[in-house]
C-alpha cells in the first residue's frame, strides 16, 4: 500500500523544500512539482508528486485524524 500525505511548503531552494507536516518540518524533493513556500503538496517517498488547493489538503488531514481515531478506539 502507498501512502501519500499533504504538507505545507515553508520554503523552497533549488529542488528541496522545507514541508510542514502538522509541526513536524521534512526535506521533500519538489523536482517533480512546481512548488511555491505556502503552497500545499502531496508528498510520497520524500518527493512532492503534486500541488492540491488548501481546502482539500484540510480535508484529507482531517479523514486522516479520523482514521487513526477509529483504529485507537478498535484496538481497545
Amino acid at each position: 500500500m502507498c501512502l501519500a500525505v499533504p504538507g505545507q511548503v515553508v520554503s523552497v531552494e533549488g529542488n528541496q523544500a522545507n514541508v510542514d507536516f502538522g509541526g513536524v518540518l521534512r526535506k521533500v524533493n519538489v523536482s517533480l512539482v512546481d512548488a511555491k513556500e505556502g503552497e500545499w503538496v502531496v508528498v510520497h517517498a520524500g518527493f512532492a508528486i503534486e500541488k492540491m488547493d488548501e481546502e482539500e489538503a484540510r480535508e484529507t488531514l482531517r479523514l486522516w485524524s479520523e482514521m487513526l481515531d477509529l483504529e485507537e478506539e478498535l484496538d481497545r
